[in-house]
């Protein structure tokens, strides 16, 4: 097995020394545990990076290019966009153990909304690059992950269709 390249995001953040099996443990105390065994989760740790973003950093911003999903294992992370007017609004408020950052990892466009960390946090990150090496290798466990991302963006489908008819009245 050929480790996979370890790729840095596309906002330079620091890293912090993790062990694979560091990564697991990290990688149990996510959503992610739901669907990964421990085997799973072992192999998945050979695809992610560990970073740091100490409070107030961007984790990434609003139209930039940045093809990666963050697992927050601590910490806590605000998700913001810009309006037509400027303003920024507060999309979502991310615990530890959530995924974000997917949509510009899935469709390969610029990031729909910036990501600040309101606190020091720990993220695991997955590349594009790492995230196709997976799927590579390892056809099951990169559908299992496909799995996930589907039923994550389905959700957050679901809840937005939800607010939106709140919005409208209905």
């Amino acid at each position: 097995m050929s480790d996979p390249v370890p790729a840095v995001p596309a906002v330079p953040l620091p890293r912090f020394v993790c062990s694979i099996g560091q990564r697991c443990a990290l990688i149990f105390k996510t959503e992610w545990s739901e669907v990964l065994s421990w085997g799973a989760a072992l192999t998945f740790a050979e695809y992610v990076d560990a970073f740091e973003a100490r409070k107030g950093v961007e984790i990434f911003r609003q139209g930039q290019i940045g093809h990666y999903l963050c697992l927050l294992v601590e910490g806590r992370v605000e998700i913001v966009k810009q309006d037509s007017s400027g303003d920024r609004k507060t999309l979502a408020m991310i615990g530890p153990g959530k995924t974000f950052g997917e949509m510009s990892l899935i469709d390969g466009e610029p990031r729909s909304a910036s990501a600040i960390a309101l606190d020091d946090s720990k993220v695991l990150v997955l590349t594009e690059e790492n995230f196709h090496r997976l799927v590579y290798q390892y056809p099951h466990l990169g559908s299992m992950v496909l799995m996930k991302l589907a039923k994550l963006m389905s959700q957050r489908l679901r809840q937005t269709s939800d607010l939106l008819v709140d919005f409208l009245g209905g």
